[in-house]
């Protein structure tokens, strides 16, 4: 059981916040960290790993105390990094590139068992005396993931790991987190913005804005669930209205992807190209409206 009851000012785009987390995380789960860029996602876990230290609060694990300050006194405890054996992979990998795969895991630890076991799984057993700068963007990801995992942790924080892959990467690889999570029985909390992976591979949602928790849910209840008529919805940018036949087409830019959405003539009067607006469904028919400054923007994730 992960405890988390910490405090720290950050600066944003907007001026400082507070980030402030007060949940407690079940041990052996996936947690999504999710939230729009700036939300203290990256910071919290830090503040978890020990690479940033807070300014005030308590953490605990498993009922050992990492970290616990007092509002106005020192900092009664702070366990180093090396002490909490925590497992960190971040987007960059971190690899040493003059050390083969094998040397890079047993950096970590001289557990040679460990290493052979961890290279078995993550199916790199034939390239365990290459090194880095000869794998693909995916070997190496599969790498920095046993490498973190050769202390065997407690916690298991990825931060965006998978977002600089392709698809088939990216789902061989979520994948192998499910894998090392059933078989290790390790906690992992990852932050990402990918609302499939979090679907696929979590079991609930933290989600972030502006360093407080807004929602504590399952991926389902988030995204498939929510409180709305519509089935789905996706923001998105017009780039172009014009008419066909006795009908009117908007082209819309939805992420990497462009979508041509029928719209009749009322919404014709209400829209024009340069609106953001939400594609969804309605009776099964799509609807185009313009998106509200209340609402979250769920494409911020």
């Amino acid at each position: 059981m992960v405890v988390s009851s910490l405090k720290k000012k950050l600066m944003g785009a907007d001026g400082d916040f507070l980030l402030q987390t007060n949940v407690e995380i079940a041990r052996g789960g996936i947690t999504a960290i999710a939230g729009p860029s700036g939300s203290g996602k990256t910071t919290f876990l830090r503040m978890i790993s020990g690479l940033t230290s807070p300014d005030e609060g308590l953490l605990e694990v498993d009922g050992e105390v990492w970290f616990q300050r007092e509002t106005g006194k020192k900092t009664q405890l702070n366990l180093k990094p090396q002490q909490r054996r925590v497992g960190v992979v971040f987007q960059g990998y971190a690899l040493f590139p003059h050390m083969s795969v094998l040397g890079n895991l047993l950096y970590a630890s001289r557990n040679s068992d460990m290493a052979e076991k961890l290279l078995d799984m993550i199916g790199l057993q034939q390239l365990k005396h290459v090194k880095p700068p000869n794998l693909s963007g995916g070997q190496k990801q599969r790498v920095a993931l046993a490498r973190a995992l050769m202390q065997q942790p407690r916690i298991l924080l990825l931060d965006e790991p998978l977002s600089a892959l392709d698809e088939g990467m990216k789902a061989l690889l979520q994948d192998e987190l499910l894998r090392v999570n059933s078989e290790l029985g390790v906690t992992i909390l990852i932050v990402t913005h990918d609302s499939s992976e979090m679907y696929k591979l979590c079991d609930r949602v933290l989600l972030f804005e502006k360093g407080q928790i807004v929602a504590d849910t399952s991926p389902r209840k988030l995204f498939v669930e929510r409180e709305t008529t519509q089935k789905f919805a996706f923001k998105g940018e017009i780039l172009e209205i014009r008419a066909v036949d006795a009908v009117y087409v908007a082209v819309i830019a939805i992420g990497n992807n462009l979508v041509e959405v029928v719209i009749d003539s009322d919404e014709k009067e209400n829209l024009q190209a340069g609106d953001i607006v939400v594609v969804g469904t309605k009776a099964f028919n799509p609807t185009v409206r313009k998106f509200e400054e209340q609402e979250f923007d769920f494409s911020r994730l």
